[in-house]
Order: C-alpha cells, then structure tokens, then sequence
C-alpha cells in the first residue's frame, strides 16, 4: 500500500527523495500491528516525503519476515514493524537466523495495546482472587486458550499461572479468530486477549473481565481493576508495536525516521486512527526504546523458562 507525499517539509524531500519507503511486516494482514501501520501509513509517507509500501512476510513467529529486515540495506530505505514476539522468539525457538538485539535497530516504541483476563460465564469466578482459590480447590481442571504456543497471548496466561501458582491447562489455537470463537462458546474457559476486540462482548455480557494486565486501569473498561491490583503486584503485560531498522543505520536516518513517526502521529487522522484501534500512543524516542527491547527481552527468557515453553 503506498502514499503519495504532499506538502512535505524540505528535510524530507532531502533525505528520503523519490524512493519509496519499504516496510515489512513480519505479521500477516489483518493483525493489529498491520491495521495500525496500514491507517496510519498515509500520514507516515506525507512527513517522510516519500511512499510507503507495505509488505506482510510472516510466518514462524515473525521470524521469516525479520529475517529480511536484519538483512535489509542499511540506508533507511526498508524497515519493520516488530511487536512484543519480537524478543519473545529467542527464548522459544532454539534456531534463530539472527540476534533479536544485536541485528536491530530500535527507531520507537510506537504504541501499545492492553490485554484483558476474561472467562466465559459459567465459570464461577468473578475476579482475579476467586479464579485463583477455584484454581486451587481444583488444579488442573481448569483450562486457559492462547493463540499458539509462544504467542504474546500464551505467554500472559502463563504469566498469571505462575504467579499465581496454580494449575490449569493450556489449549493453544491456530490465531486470535479461532480463540476467541471457542471463549465465545465456551469450550474455553479462560484466555487473555486484546481489549479492543473483546470490550464488545464483555459489555455484552458474552465475556467477563476477571482484571486488565496493565499497570493501571483501562479507560474502555473503567470498572475492571488490574490484576496487580488484585493480588498479584508486579503482573504487567500489554501488546506493544515498534519501527525497527537493520542494525548499523546511520544516526542521520535514525533521526529522520523517528521524527517522521513523530510527525506523523502529530496528524489527527493517523493519531486518532491508532486511538480508535485501542492503542495508547508512546513514541519512544531511539534510546530509550533500544533499552526497552533489551529490558523486555531478559523479562520474556525469565516468563518463558517459568512456563516451560519451546518450539522446534
């Protein structure tokens, strides 16, 4: 998907010239990292001064598509879209063609969405501290669906088991679609999912929210306290999305690519767009952003060795 550039500053003209920015997705079309980049893209390529082209390659946890950004040019002409699997795969997959940190370089966080506990109603628990005492008057019948084995999604589940220390099953699905059909119908009892798609069914009443995994309360879900505050302090996890370049980019890019996110998220259609999505908007500068994959990526190798996840 490309935009044209109009009305663009002179540093942008400069630097990017008439070459299309190229952005790989190591997603597939239609997840939450592609929607947001795919709304905001327009307003990206009017502040870089050049088009925006994006191309999804996933497969295998997102590895196959960061395959081609570590080996991408290093003149800011290709980038990626990364999000939290990102410095979840080394820990999970025992082969891995790259070095999630080394390989890399961090342009932003862009944004990040929350997640939500939620159990289907006839489970008998309506908050966080009465799942865990049914959990343990009754270990390992309960069960808990994820959308794979090492997905985000499995791994904040089984951060709650942990910590928890209780015992329940885990049933890994093939995406989110399936999931959440079967926590809709009940085969599952129990999942962590992404705020945005489940707010409907839990006003609905179809879901219940037991506690948001953020470290404070969720404005789409005013009345769901967080799972830290219910007993569990420390638990915190959302769904995050960051720009990312092949490691040795020259700072001049760096800086020029950061500032036209920047720029870009400083337009209302692609600022609201992302708020609309059900993200909140960090934009972390270079550095800083840098420090959070390495924090994030120590944090999920402790999360994955507690949960005993790998992957061929």
């Amino acid at each position: 998907m490309g935009a044209a550039a109009v009305g663009l500053p002179r540093w942008a003209h400069a630097q990017g010239g008439s070459r299309p920015l190229r952005v790989i997705l190591p997603l597939s079309a239609g997840s939450g990292a592609d929607g947001a980049i795919r709304a905001i893209s327009n307003s990206l390529a009017k502040a870089l001064g050049q088009a925006v082209v994006i191309e999804n390659l996933p497969g295998a946890g997102g590895i196959t598509g960061t395959s081609q950004i570590v080996r991408a040019p290093k003149d800011g002409s290709v980038i990626g879209v990364v999000s939290n699997n990102h410095v979840v795969n080394p820990s999970v997959y025992k082969n891995i063609p790259f070095d999630s940190l080394a390989d890399i370089t961090p342009i932003t966080i862009l944004g990040a969405t929350p997640f939500v506990l939620v159990a289907h109603p006839s489970v008998p628990a309506k908050t966080v501290q009465e799942l865990i005492a049914l959990a343990r008057a009754k270990p390992g019948v309960l069960n808990y669906g994820s959308s794979g084995n090492g997905t985000i999604l499995h791994l904040g589940a089984a951060m709650f088991v942990d910590q928890a220390k209780v015992v329940i099953q885990h049933i890994p699905y093939k995406g989110m679609g399936p999931l959440m059909n079967d926590v809709l119908g009940g085969q599952v009892q129990l999942a962590v999912v992404a705020v945005a798609p489940a707010a409907a069914h839990i006003k609905s009443g179809a879901l219940r929210a037991l506690g948001v995994t953020t470290a404070s309360r969720v404005p789409s879900l005013p009345g769901v306290p967080t799972v830290a505050e219910q007993g569990l302090p420390g638990y915190e996890l959302d769904g995050w999305i960051a720009p990312v370049a092949p490691a040795g980019l020259p700072k001049a890019e760096l800086a020029r690519l950061y500032a036209g996110f920047k720029a870009a998220m400083e337009m209302p259609e692609a600022h609201d767009a992302l708020i609309a999505q059900g993200y909140e908007i960090k934009l972390t500068p270079p550095e800083p952003a840098a420090a959070f994959f390495r924090s994030e990526a120590a944090r999920m190798a402790q999360v994955v060795k507690n949960a005993n996840v790998t992957m061929d």
